[in-house]
């Protein structure tokens, strides 16, 4: 392992790792919240944090679980997304971890994730074109057929592992055909975006780390002859548009490459293992679903709102802020709980109940907001409601069999597995809109 990666995990994720547990030992709620305590079940500590007020300064970080201030700060021009002062980490330390850049990769600049404007307005822009209503609409036959096939894959009265069986398949197959990757590569795809999404979370292990920079390495090296090859014979999908195009060189490609496989598929793959689990455990609320099946877009909502499959974001402040009577200087970070946003009792009523016709259930901050809202969002809802309404429609009967296991991130707030016994399986139902 090359040295510099060694700089780069104890100025970015080693020293934050320290002072996380350091805090939670001492009792710090934001630390035990974000180190490793609200990994299962994070929402009683968020509750505990919002009566402590709407912007609180904890001994790690600037931090809010209020859905109008997170919003505001979303859409506000003084903050950005370029973190320069996280987690109390000495700022020597933290320059002396952007002296050794990383392979293109999705938390990384030039990726949209962590640039400003005008850098982020040139890189959104032409990719952009992907996921207009129009284009996701031409991606609703491919989902419905991907979703149907998988579907036929399931045993009847079998038992599966419905992340690896069937939520991790609907959107790798998707975003590999819009970025024109073959569908023999898509394990591959998988086991990269495994070993990579703990670099969303702070304070990851040495190893966690040492593993993502190691399928970073290859997957840069897989990109380069993919963007060679699309070069030769470009296809109809977003990447060959992006490379013909001549807007973006290459490492800007391949940022946004990787961007989009971990977007577009980790979401995704968390909003159906999390809808999934939700709605076995609300059994009124899936009987409801089968009565009044036109709920379903409504319910695809709540499920983001209630257990969103990301929990928090962060912002910057670009020039000295007053916010909510507090100073926020130059260069500080304030994290916001998309999670705790979503829950917040102002904005919606008896927010812990999980209820599929809640009325505003389309005002959560799952998605962000802003000029960095999810380009996928309504993709990853499309895909989210194919495959929850066909697998409860197939298998009437299914239940889970043995206590499903959430992944150990807290960014990335999902399941690793859950096993379930699917029952019989009834006949495919006449082809319906989502």
């Amino acid at each position: 392992m090359k040295p510099q990666y060694w700089i780069r995990w104890l100025s970015q994720q080693g020293a934050p790792r320290l002072a996380l547990r350091t805090q939670a030992r001492r009792g710090d709620l934001f630390s035990q919240l974000m180190g490793g305590n609200g990994l299962d079940d994070p929402y009683p500590l968020i509750e505990r944090m919002r009566g402590r007020g709407k912007l609180q300064r904890t001994p790690i970080a600037i931090a809010t679980f209020d859905h109008a201030l997170a919003r505001s700060i979303l859409r506000d021009s003084r903050f950005g997304v370029r973190a320069t002062q996280s987690f109390n980490v000495p700022r020597p330390l933290q320059e002396l971890g952007r002296r050794f850049p990383l392979p293109p990769n999705p938390v990384d600049p030039p990726s949209m994730l962590v640039i400003d404007p005008p850098e982020h307005t040139k890189m959104r822009k032409p990719v952009a074109s992907a996921f207009t209503p129009r284009a996701v609409g031409r991606l609703r036959d491919r989902v419905e057929t991907v979703t149907e096939q998988l579907l036929d894959g399931l045993s009847s009265d079998g038992s599966a592992d419905l992340i690896a069986d069937f939520a991790v398949k609907v959107p790798i197959a998707i975003i590999s055909e819009i970025l024109g990757f073959p569908e023999s590569d898509q394990d591959m795809f998988l086991a990269w975006g495994d070993s990579m999404s703990p670099l969303l979370d702070i304070g990851i292990s040495w190893r966690a780390h040492r593993t993502a920079l190691l399928s970073m390495e290859v997957m840069n090296g897989y990109l380069d002859a993919h963007i060679a090859r699309l070069r030769r014979t470009p296809g109809e999908d977003i990447l060959s548009s992006l490379v013909t195009g001549g807007e973006l060189d290459d490492h800007a490609l391949k940022a946004t490459a990787s961007l989009l496989m971990g977007a577009g598929f980790e979401t995704t793959v968390n909003l159906i293992g999390n809808g999934i689990a939700q709605l076995l455990a609300h059994p009124g609320q899936l009987e409801r679903l089968r009565a009044e099946p036109e709920l379903w877009p409504n319910a695809i909502e709540e499920i983001l709102r209630f257990d969103p499959p990301v929990q928090t974001t962060a912002r910057t402040a670009l020039t000295d802020a007053e916010v909510e009577g507090v100073t926020v200087r130059k260069g500080t970070t304030v994290v916001l709980s998309l999670a705790g946003a979503n829950r917040d009792p102002e904005v919606f009523a008896d927010p812990m109940r999980f209820d599929v016709a809640r009325a505003n259930a389309k005002d959560h901050l799952t998605f962000s907001n802003g000029i960095h809202v999810c380009l996928g969002a309504s993709l990853a809802r499309m895909e989210g409601a194919y495959a929850l309404r066909g697998l409860f429609e197939r298998f009437p009967e299914l239940k889970l069999d043995g206590p499903p296991r959430r992944r150990q991130l807290y960014t990335l707030h999902g399941y690793e597995k859950m096993p379930v016994r699917l029952g019989p399986k009834v006949p495919v139902p006449e082809p319906t809109t989502v």
